[in-house]
């Protein structure tokens, strides 16, 4: 599906999207593609201070970018705040620069809104996240800057390596915590 990357809404006028960086780019895409609603799942670059990156100038954490993905979803099948309630179930908002063992501003939590009411939606939805944490939620929250697609090989990088040795590990635990909720497609 072709829609505008900084758009919140794709030219039909029915699709929405989420940007959510919650630590490699490849372990969002892997559980948001298993949601009702969620029509495509883009991964990128965010938040940085270099055009055009590159996943290996981003690697670096020189550009100041955040791996994240663009959710393209229908909201009349699954709402903002459910994207984010995913969000929190699969990935460690209290980890500054830091998703198990990969460490790096790259690999930071952040929602990127696209409106006000996505801001304020993610407002509450830190605060109503941050009980359900022994530690501070240090999720970055902020407007949507200029996203970047990345390279074509990352694109549902998953799907086509499901034995990649860090998907096999990683990714499987992610998508047991959202296996058997009303949303997950298999």
């Amino acid at each position: 599906m072709e829609t505008p990357k900084d758009s919140p809404s794709a030219p039909n006028g029915k699709t929405k999207v989420a940007t959510l960086g919650g630590g490699c780019f490849w372990c969002v895409e892997a559980v948001f593609e298993r949601i009702r609603g969620v029509e495509a799942v883009i991964s990128g670059y965010a938040g940085g201070r270099v055009e055009n990156p590159t996943y290996d100038a981003v690697c670096t954490g020189a550009t100041g970018h955040a791996e994240v993905c663009q959710i393209h979803f229908n909201p009349e099948e699954i709402s903002f705040e459910t994207l984010l309630e995913v969000f929190w179930l699969t990935h460690d908002p209290t980890t500054l620069n830091r998703q198990g063992n990969d460490v790096g501003t790259q690999y930071r939590s952040v929602i990127y809104y696209h409106d006000e009411s996505q801001k304020e939606t993610a407002e509450k939805s830190i605060a109503k996240a941050g009980g359900k944490f022994e530690n501070k939620i240090v999720t970055e929250l902020a407007p949507l800057p200029k996203f970047y697609e990345a390279e074509k090989y990352h694109q549902d990088y998953f799907a086509k390596n499901p034995d990649q040795p860090y998907c096999a590990v990683i990714i499987p635990p992610k998508l047991e915590k959202i296996r058997g909720m009303e949303f997950f497609k298999p």
